[in-house]
């Protein structure tokens, strides 16, 4: 009986995660197969999920006639950026507030959480103003300072969570050594904390790499517009290329589904960990 029982339930979970799989991967699976498809296979009233004929006209019209390589640039740089700037920025702020003897510091999160909180929408006017009074319109710096305003919260809140599970013994045996504070942070807390940094560190870089709104407002010509603004401007008034689009979403998504299949065991347990406290 409990043989059966557990056959059952191993049965249970792989066609559970089998359901997921299907879920989560049909439809880039679908937007896959789409750029490879000619548009008059796009449009007919049976479409096939294997291409027939393959072709690449839609890769080359992505990248020498809409010119993608230059969006994926200005993305990549803007997201790094960001990216290292919210892992530094939110490794002082977490590591203050976490191993310090930091007043009102539940009080201090909820303030930084209540930042992400507001919608972009209500957000984008003022930010307008501001970076137009700066003179920062159709440049990096824009970006990143609204992007290091997105992941900041979500980066501090998942290292400080991260932080609390070290033993406070760590910090007692290295002051005793002559340690300083920042040595601390950075030869010791930061070091043992690899995992919640790849798991922060990807999800601020997701972010930044798929955030469309900020992006759409505050660049407008090519030099400066990443990747999400690139492939709304495929499109024209009479005609939506739906292959050219495909093509496009699917090279910038290959990038962060590999990273995402690299780093995932520091994932798994940066997040799991987090959320345990010794």
């Amino acid at each position: 009986m409990n043989d059966t029982r557990s056959s059952l339930q191993t049965i249970a979970i792989y066609l559970g995660a089998l359901l997921i799989l299907v879920w989560s991967g049909g439809p880039f699976l679908w937007q896959f197969s789409t750029s490879f498809q000619l548009d008059k296979a796009l449009t007919s009233g049976s479409p096939s999920l294997i291409p027939a004929p393959f072709t690449l006209e839609h890769y080359y019209n992505a990248f020498i006639e809409k010119q993608l390589h230059r969006y994926v640039w200005n993305s990549l740089v803007v997201s790094l950026a960001t990216t290292f700037l919210c892992l530094f920025v939110g490794s002082l702020a977490a590591f203050a507030l976490s191993r310090l003897n930091v007043k009102g510091r539940f009080g201090i999160l909820m303030v930084i959480l209540s930042v992400s909180m507001f919608p972009q929408i209500a957000l984008v006017g003022p930010l307008y103003l501001v970076a137009t009074n700066l003179g920062l319109l159709d440049t990096y710096t824009a970006l990143i300072i609204a992007y290091l305003a997105l992941g900041l919260p979500l980066v501090t809140w998942v290292l400080f969570g991260y932080f609390e599970t070290l033993p406070r013994e760590i910090d007692e045996a290295a002051r005793m050594d002559g340690v300083s504070v920042p040595g601390l942070l950075w030869h010791i807390i930061l070091p043992m904390s690899l995992p919640s940094l790849v798991t922060t560190g990807l999800l601020a870089f997701i972010t930044a790499w798929n955030e469309f709104l900020f992006a759409l407002a505050f660049t407008s010509n090519i030099d400066r517009q990443t990747i999400p603004v690139g492939i709304a401007n495929f499109t024209n008034l009479y005609y939506v290329p739906w292959g050219d689009i495909a093509a496009a979403s699917a090279v910038v998504t290959v990038p962060l589904i590999v990273l995402v299949l690299f780093f995932q065991r520091h994932i798994i347990e940066g997040l799991t960990q987090g959320g345990i406290k010794e």
